[in-house]
């Protein structure tokens, strides 16, 4: 008898495993991208109109951003031979969760690492949710998105007000939809502290990996692991876009020194490391766009030294814009190479 009753207990707990298994990454991934995912569950809710209305209104703004923007950066980085040649590790100091940038710049990379203050966060098992909090968290999300589609950036103080409020928050939502409206596939996802691992594989089935991490770069920051990480994977290229100008402060002076020794490429607009600091016995340096001076609420970090540079002599056009400014025509982009 106990055997029996034991028995039927099993059945009915792997029964109701089977009723409910976990959604893969990749599903997870794709839900919130607004993609078709395979997991029955998931594909059911992706039938309420709310789910349909998400899907569509950020399948139209990811259209038009492509359109305007990464269509262009897209044409100009496969046109230019150092950057369309890098294959190895992408540094991105300063990114937050703009893997969209980094992708787009350096597709062929083997391993990027990005990191930021905001948390990693988590996508939980949206099939336990309430449909409510599933819609109302994707809406955060979505809002979460409007400035990075609408420009080319994030504005961090009102990311971290949309993506706190809910349970599906912080940098890893964020980092989903870039993969998979990128046309990736996510093979698996692995936390370790305040950072986060994904394997993925590009849309022609190369196997890369993205490294997320939470961390404080000045100089009084507990940054010593995640810089010794990322010199076991260097040398690497660098990007910089949109970093506040942090490191022209001397508070950012070791990540910028750490940059400056451990890349082989440095990609960035004029809010990352200052001009100065490209002495031109150790760096060759090619300007691209115009310099019009920062934006107003960064104009002490007026660079007359770039504005000057910018006149003796510019490598080209941009056409796209690039900086804190969203205007194509005050994109500009410094490229730097070391000797």
């Amino acid at each position: 008898m106990k055997r029996t009753l034991l028995l039927a207990a099993l059945a009915t707990f792997l029964g109701t495993l089977l009723a409910h298994s976990q959604p893969s990454a990749d599903d997870l991934a794709k839900f919130v991208a607004g993609l078709p995912a395979k997991d029955p569950e998931l594909a059911a809710l992706q039938k309420e109109s709310w789910w349909t209305s998400y899907s569509t209104e950020l399948d139209k703004k990811w259209a038009k951003m492509d359109q305007r923007q990464l269509a262009h950066v897209r044409a100009w980085a496969q046109g230019n031979a150092e950057i369309s040649r890098a294959s190895g590790t992408v540094y991105y100091m300063f990114s937050g969760p703009d893997f969209l940038y980094a992708r787009t710049f350096f597709p062929n990379a083997s391993t990027y690492i990005l990191c930021g203050t905001e948390p990693v966060g988590s996508v939980p098992d949206i099939a336990k949710m309430p449909p409510g909090n599933i819609a109302g968290d994707l809406n955060n999300l979505r809002k979460a998105l409007d400035t990075m589609l609408t420009t080319h950036y994030f504005i961090t103080k009102d990311m971290r007000v949309d993506l706190t409020r809910g349970y599906i928050g912080g940098t890893l939502p964020l980092l989903f939809v870039f993969l998979e409206k990128s046309g990736c596939t996510i093979n698996a996802v692995n936390f370790s502290g305040p950072s986060v691992e994904i394997d993925f594989r590009s849309p022609s089935g190369k196997s890369q990996s993205l490294y997320y991490f939470k961390t404080d770069l000045s100089n009084g920051g507990a940054n010593g692991a995640f810089l010794s990480f990322c010199k076991r994977h260097g040398p690497g290229v660098s990007l910089l876009k949109s970093a506040s100008y942090l490191m022209h402060e001397s508070g950012f002076s070791t990540i910028r020194n750490f940059i400056l020794a451990n890349s082989t490429l440095i990609v960035q607009d004029d809010s990352g490391i200052p001009f100065r600091d490209f002495d031109s016995r150790r760096w060759n340096v090619k300007l691209y766009g115009a310099y019009d001076g920062p934006i107003d609420l960064f104009s002490k970090y007026n660079q007359p030294d770039l504005a000057a540079a910018f006149q003796r002599s510019r490598a080209g056009d941009l056409g796209f814009a690039f900086g804190y400014a969203w205007q194509v025509q005050k994109g500009l982009l410094i490229e730097a190479t070391p000797k």
